[in-house]
Formats: structure tokens, sequence, C-alpha cells
């Protein structure tokens, strides 16, 4: 049976102070539709889900908690909209749920997540906006889940992490299931999740659960149009969002642990921001700062016994991308192109892929899956390579690695026998690299990162030590030094 909650006209007429609002969420059994805005300005999100019934959810947890998980939905798919700069954050029907740790996770996440928006558009004193209502004292209303679930929950979004994060829990003996979530900012929903069952077929994973999201604002004109705004680009806290809305995935089918596969690159910044002395960090919402934030607050106020970590969170890149040599056979399966999957080839993220490709793997393989082309002779990545390089005032806003990182695969490249106008560049300009000091830094694994359950990080870390002797070895050996 369908039901429904009215979603009531809501326009605010004051332009003097701009008023990011929630109106009324509606749901269905498959369906979660939201909608918000700033001002006259009115935007939606809608969640479709394969194997979760959010109707059955309600009757067994009860309205009110499901309400309490639909709100915090709501809340992270709406801070998109602080890229219009408002100045207010109006709870409307929901105020019940205002609390002094939502608020304070909410602004945290903003604050982080935009700062790069905040750099671009140059709003380097914008703390985010002010909520109209007071906080309340939380009642918990967080429950533990039954009939655990010992399955990992593994997040897929079908490029080069996915794959080392599928693979490590298959030779680790740990059976998981994977979240696979289409979003229409990056095309239409059929070829993305047709690409990632591509490479879901190559591994292991019992069940399948599939994420639809449908939205309106990113991909929207309005910075061309609602010229009153001043803004230039727009940013989502996409991640933190993500794990909001696979929250009916936990509930509906009990899982313990949520797993992503987020590495150790994502802790470091962009720049430093000299108006702010803050750190910008296109990745934050992947940082190991944002990890324990949300962990802890879902933990403390949705379900107890979840937990969410990043399996590769303890190394960087150098690691990763050698780990890719163990599934040959899956890697041209891979994407990561966020413009026009699986490759446009002239983004940053396609530049730092490929260049890593070929440096840790078969070259002959790479050119097949790009069809030949030489990225670093097209005129579109210089820009990327110089910022990669450390050449420029900051590296690609991209989900990339370091500039050390970067370095040592134009080195690795330039040994292959590689060519182009930006081996040219890194020649003539960075000249001299420390192989050995970078070997050291990156080609290593963090004991330290403690939240991968200790039933799965025995045998994961273990992997990933063995994996770190190997990337040393082949670096080592390629560039000619001494092992």
């Amino acid at each position: 049976m369908f039901r429904d909650f009215t979603i009531l006209p809501l326009t605010i007429t004051n332009q003097m102070t701009r008023t990011l609002w929630l109106a009324p969420y509606t749901r269905s059994h498959h369906q979660l539709s939201m909608t918000f805005g700033v001002n006259d300005l009115r935007f939606s999100t809608s969640y479709w889900y394969n194997d979760v019934d959010l109707i059955e959810l309600e009757r067994r947890l009860g309205l009110d908690y499901m309400a309490t998980v639909y709100f915090h939905i709501l809340a992270f798919e709406a801070n998109k909209l602080t890229s219009l700069k408002p100045d207010t954050f109006d709870l409307g029907p929901f105020q019940r749920h205002h609390t002094p740790e939502f608020e304070e996770l909410w602004l945290t996440i903003q604050r982080n997540v935009w700062a790069q928006w905040r750099y671009e558009n140059n709003f380097p004193h914008y703390a985010g906006p002010r909520f109209l209502s007071q906080p309340t004292q939380p009642i918990s209303n967080a429950l533990q889940l039954a009939n655990h679930n010992e399955q990992v929950l593994l997040f897929c979004g079908g490029g080069k992490d996915s794959l080392v994060s599928l693979k490590l829990l298959e030779r680790a003996n740990v059976s998981y299931s994977t979240c696979a979530y289409s979003s229409s900012i990056y095309g239409r929903a059929t070829p993305q999740h047709q690409l990632i069952e591509s490479l879901l077929d190559t591994a292991t994973p019992q069940t399948r659960h599939k994420i639809w999201m449908y939205e309106d604002f990113l991909d929207s004109p309005v910075t061309r149009l609602a010229n009153e705004y001043q803004v230039t680009s727009l940013t989502a806290a996409e991640t933190p969002s993500s794990i909001f809305a696979s929250l009916p995935n936990i509930l509906q089918h009990h899982y313990r642990y949520l797993s992503l596969g987020h590495e150790r690159s994502a802790d470091a910044p962009n720049l430093i921001w000299e108006h702010t002395s803050e750190p910008v960090n296109h990745q934050w919402g992947k940082s190991s700062q944002a990890e324990q934030l949300i962990s802890h607050y879902v933990q403390s106020h949705l379900v107890t016994n979840c937990q969410y970590f990043s399996l590769l969170k303890p190394i960087y890149d150098v690691v990763i991308f050698n780990l890719l040599r163990q599934d040959l056979a899956s890697v041209p399966f891979t994407h990561s192109c966020n413009l026009a999957k699986p490759w446009c080839k002239r983004c940053a993220k396609c530049a730092y892929v490929w260049l890593n490709y070929m440096a840790y793997l078969p070259v002959e393989l790479v050119n097949q899956m790009f069809h030949q082309v030489n990225l670093l002779d097209l005129p579109d990545n210089q820009l990327w390579f110089r910022q990669m390089l450390g050449l420029s005032e900051h590296t690609p806003f991209e989900c990339i690695g370091q500039v050390n990182e970067a370095r040592l695969a134009f080195e690795l490249c330039r040994r292959k026998g590689l060519t182009g106008k930006a081996m040219t560049m890194f020649m003539e300009e960075v000249k001299q690299v420390d192989y050995q000091a970078i070997v050291n830094e990156y080609a290593t694994v963090d004991r330290n990162y403690s939240a991968i359950p200790q039933t799965i990080a025995t045998n994961v870390l273990t992997q990933l030590e063995s994996a770190a002797k190997v990337s040393r070895e082949y670096i080592l050996k390629l560039c000619g030094m001494p092992e």
C-alpha cells in the first residue's frame, strides 16, 4: 500500500535574508523524496532502494524512529544548498530533531566540505547558516540491531579503490555485500549501474544492493540565472550524505559493518588558505576526521552497533595501485571519471588514474582501456599534471593522491619509456626527486588506524603489509635503486 505525506507550498519572500528551508518529505515502499530550497528557489532529491521497504521498516521499527532517519537523510542532502550562501537555516516541521549534537555535526561538515567552495568564491569568513530554532536536549532514539548480519556492507563505486577493497575482503575470507550508488549528476543511472555490475561480476558479493539518487540542484543553471546569489560554483557533501542514505539498507538487512575505500591521502589538504590559515581539502568528507565524527554520531544517536570504517585508510595510493597487479583481469572493468563515464580522458581524475595505471600496471593493458590515447599529450590535461606535480598554487580539486605520489608515478612512467608534453614538463621543471624518501613514506601501512573491526583487521592488515613490501620492491627495482 502506498502511503504519503503532503508537501505544503512554501515561499519565503524576504530577499534581504537568505534562508535555507526544509519541506516535508514523502515516501513509499522504495522511494524517499525530499524538497528544500533557499528563499523562493525550490529543489528536490529522491532516493530509490531496490531491496529496502520503507513502509515495512516503519511497521517494524516505529514511525517516530524512521522519521528521525528520514530527517537526517534530508538534512544532510539539503546541505548542498549552502552553496547559495544562506544566512539562516529553517528546519520547518523538523525542529524537534534539532539537538546540539546534530547542529555541531551538520555545521562541522558544512564548514570543512565547503572550504573549497569558500576558497573558489572568496568567502573566507562565511561560517554557514545560523539555525533559526533552538536546540533541544536529545532524547536517545538510537536502537541496537538484533539478528546481527556479520557481513560487511561495502560501498562500490566501480573504481580502483572499490576493486582493491572487494579483493581484500575476499582474500581475508570475509563475507560481504555491496551497495552501488548512482547519481543523476553523473548522467543516466542505468549506464552507471551497468558499469558497476560489470566490475562486481568479477567479484563475489553475497548481495548487490542499489541506491538511485536523482537531484535537480547541482546540474541546475542557478549560478547563471540566479545572479543575485553571486556564486560561481556548487558543492555537495556526497560522502557524508551517502552514509546517511545507506541507513535504510543497514536497518533492513541488519548490517553491523559499513565500509568504504578511502585511503590516507584523503586526509591531506590541497592547500593552506592564507586568508584564514585553514586547510582546504577537496576530500575532507573522506578524511579520518569526518569518518570518526560520522561514525560516533551514528552509533550515539541512530544505530548503536553499526560501525563505519575504511578498509584502505591505512595505506596510500602507492600501495593501492600496486595491489591492482593481483587482479589484472578485473582492472579493465574499473572506471573513475565523474564527467563522462567510464573515462573522459581530459579531467584531473582521469589524468591521475591513467598516470598511475601506466606507472604500476602493464602499459598495453592501460592502452587498451584508454584506446591508445596518450593523456600526457592532451592539451586539456596540462594544467592537471602541473597541479599534481606541485607546480601551481594547489593540487587539483579532485579525489587524487599527493604531490609526491604523482611525482613518483611520473618517474616510473619515464623509466618505462613514456613520452609526451607533460613528461617534458616534469623532466624540465621537477628534475630530481628523492625516490627513497617517497618510498619510505608512501609504501607503508598505518597500524595505528584502529577503526577496522578486529575480526577483519588481522587478515586485512597482513595483506596490506605484504603489498607495501611488494610495492617497495617494484619501485626500487624500476628506479634502479638498491632494495
